[in-house]
Order: structure tokens, then C-alpha cells, then sequence
């Protein structure tokens, strides 16, 4: 809650900033914006290797049938909710009068000093090796290469953690007062409500969904069994982290009456690979700044399903901490839509305003596919 306060102030600060300053002040604040934005796409590609390898490489060992089903299952129902968030969303938003011309990306002012951090490699390389060395990890049972990897994804949360959170205020900030002195900020934040009451909402229909089919397989009351994880999703609403949850979640999954094995194995699994919540936002955010920002074109719901399928895989490397969906999105968002630096900073707004919502999303969903596969496990 305390990164979305200090989100909410670097906002409403560029904003003010961005109303009353001069020229040399608001190209103080496009420098800071440069600097931060440059390092942020830096470490995309480092977050999709290392968090990506590691995944795979510790969920390569045991588990047999068990672990397939489970990570089959996860995968599905992200790519679902994928494609339910940008079937609504391309419905709704140009009923709502979403045309491209609500917001106009900033690009009259320049930095005051020329930063460029080029990244080591791009978001597909990046993707490529970190398979690459998971499942050469996995098969080979390389200790050596297993630590790199594990003390490699370490050190890019703590980097995220300690460095790129404290930041994003500051990037957020130096945006929208880009934005804000050249006129165009008000007519951008007055979508953000509306994005943001959509992705909830499609959060409680996607939820209904999963329980709905959880109790057919298991015979029960989907009812019954979502209000059985009310607590789960109470405690990500606080804590905007699935693993933080993952003990309140597993007794939340044990009451509805599946086997402890199963509970004990797919619930923290699930809570690293499995975001349909952080995907329905992040998906319903994307079409949104599409649709709105001049220079972007929305590209149909066929355009869109290689960047569901991809942004499903991406979801693995999500960092566990606040925001660390979007984090790992990035790359996707810049490479294969297009998305520019005014582009990404509404995201990243959008997505760290609803985070818990997401997480809470995620969390409940966890409890959902361990119900499927306990049903698909009864003799």
C-alpha cells in the first residue's frame, strides 16, 4: 500500500509541476524520466533470463504427472483470461468514446543531458536463452549453472526491490509533467477510473468462472468454495504478494475438502506461474493506451493473441514483489506494440493502482486450479 501512496503522490506532483513550470523545469523532469526509464528497460531482459531460467529449472525435478497438469492448467487459464480481458475490452472501450484522442504522447521537450542505456540483449533473446538454460538445467542437473541462475534471479529482485520501486514514483512523475506542460495529462488520467473499475470487475467474472468449473469437476458449490478463500484474497489485498500469502492460501484450499498433498504441492507452484489477474489488468491497460494515445493502433483481437501467448509465458519470470507483473511485461509491450516511454509510464500507473486487486485476483485463482486438478486426480 505504501508503494501506491508514494505512486499516487510522484501523480498528483508531476502534475503540479508540470502546470507551473518553466521550460528549464520541465526539462529537469523529462531528464529524470530519461534516466529512470532507460534503466528500467535495461533490466527487462535481465528479468525475463533469470527469473524465466530459474522457474523452469527448479520445476524440472519431480512432481511427473502431477507438474504438468498443474502447469497445463495454469497456463490455460492465463491465456483465457487473456483473451476474455481483450474481448471486453475492445467491446466496451470504443462504446465508451475511446478514439485516439484522449491523450497525446509527450515528445516536444528534450533532456537536458542525452542518457541511453541499451539493454545487453532484446526481450525475444532473453526469452530464447533463459529456455535454453532452464531446461538444459533441468535435464542436465547442472548445480553450477542452477546457482547462477538462482543467485542471478536474486539479485534482480533485490535490484527491483530496492532500486526500480523506490524509483517509479519519480519516472511517473517526470511523465505526466511532461504531459501536464504540454497540455495533455487531464484528458489521459480521466480514463484511469474506467480502466480500473473494468479490471476489477472482470477479476470477479473471471473468478466465477474458475470456482464454476472447480465445482463441476469436484461436484461442489462453486459459491461455497470461493467463500472459502475469502481470507486468501483479504491477505493479498495487503500484502500485494502471492508468495507472502501462500500459507493463508493453502489452509484456504485445505477447507474445501481437497487431498493435503495436492494442496500443499500446486499452491505455491501455482503462485509463481499462474497471474490471470495481473494478466486481465495488464492486457484491459494495454488496449486501453492504445486506444487513447495517438501513435499506437489497437490490432484486433487476432493481433493480439501472439502477444496473450507470450505474455503468458512472461508471467512466469514476474518477479514476487508489488508490480512485478507489469515489470516483466514491459518488454512485450515496447517490442511487439509498440509501446513507447509515455506509453509504458500510463501502464505502470494504471497496473501499480489496482496491484492488490490483481494479486488478490491471482491468489484465489490459485485455489480454483487446485481444486481442478484434485478433481482430476479422484479415483
Amino acid at each position: 500500500m505504501k508503494l501506491i501512496v508514494r505512486l499516487l503522490l510522484g501523480i498528483v506532483l508531476g502534475i503540479i509541476i508540470g502546470l507551473v513550470a518553466n521550460e528549464d523545469i520541465a526539462r529537469f523532469m523529462v531528464t529524470i524520466s530519461d534516466v529512470i526509464g532507460s534503466f528500467i528497460f535495461f533490466m527487462v531482459p535481465l528479468i525475463i533470463l533469470f527469473f524465466i531460467a530459474a522457474g523452469i529449472a527448479n520445476l524440472g525435478k519431480g512432481g511427473g504427472k502431477l507438474l504438468g497438469a498443474t502447469i497445463s492448467i495454469a497456463y490455460v487459464s492465463t491465456i483465457l483470461a487473456g483473451m476474455f480481458a481483450v474481448t471486453v475490452a475492445m467491446i466496451i472501450f470504443p462504446m465508451i468514446g475511446l478514439s485516439g484522442t484522449e491523450a497525446t504522447a509527450p515528445e516536444g521537450l528534450d533532456a537536458l543531458i542525452d542518457f541511453e542505456l541499451e539493454p545487453i540483449f532484446g526481450v525475444l533473446t532473453a526469452l530464447v536463452l533463459a529456455f535454453v538454460l532452464g531446461i538444459g538445467i533441468a535435464a542436465t542437473e547442472s548445480i553450477t549453472f542452477k546457482r547462477v541462475v538462482d543467485e542471478g534471479q536474486k539479485i534482480v529482485e533485490l535490484v527491483i526491490r530496492k532500486v526500480i520501486l523506490p524509483l517509479l514514483p519519480f519516472y511517473i512523475a517526470g511523465v505526466l509533467a511532461e504531459m501536464a506542460y504540454e497540455g495533455a495529462v487531464f484528458e489521459t488520467l480521466s480514463v484511469f477510473a474506467i480502466v480500473l473499475i473494468l479490471a476489477i470487475s472482470m477479476h470477479l467474472i473471471w473468478l466465477i468462472v474458475q470456482y464454476t468449473i472447480a465445482g463441476i469437476v469436484n461436484g461442489e458449490n462453486p459459491f461455497r468454495l470461493m467463500k472459502n478463500m475469502i481470507p486468501a484474497y483479504v491477505t493479498a489485498l495487503g500484502t500485494m504478494s502471492s508468495a507472502a500469502t501462500i500459507p493463508v492460501t493453502v489452509n484456504a484450499v485445505k477447507k474445501n475438502r481437497i487431498k493435503d498433498s495436492i494442496a500443499n504441492f500446486v499452491v505455491p507452484l501455482c503462485a509463481n506461474i499462474h497471474l490471470s489477474g495481473s494478466t486481465i489488468t495488464i492486457l484491459t491497460a494495454a488496449t486501453a493506451v492504445m486506444y487513447m494515445m495517438p501513435g499506437l493502433e489497437f490490432p484486433g483481437f487476432i493481433g493480439m493473441i501472439p502477444v496473450i501467448l507470450t505474455l503468458g509465458i512472461i508471467m512466469i519470470a514476474a518477479p514476487g514483489v508489488p508490480g512485478g507483473a507489469v515489470m516483466a511485461a514491459v518488454g512485450i509491450l515496447s517490442s511487439m506494440l509498440g509501446f513507447n516511454e509515455a506509453a509504458i509510464a500510463l501502464m505502470i500507473a494504471i497496473y501499480l493502482a489496482q496491484d492488490s486487486f490483481g494479486t488478490a485476483t491471482n491468489v484465489t485463482g490459485d485455489g480454483a486450479i487446485a481444486l481442478i486438478v484434485n478433481g482430476g486426480k479422484k479415483e
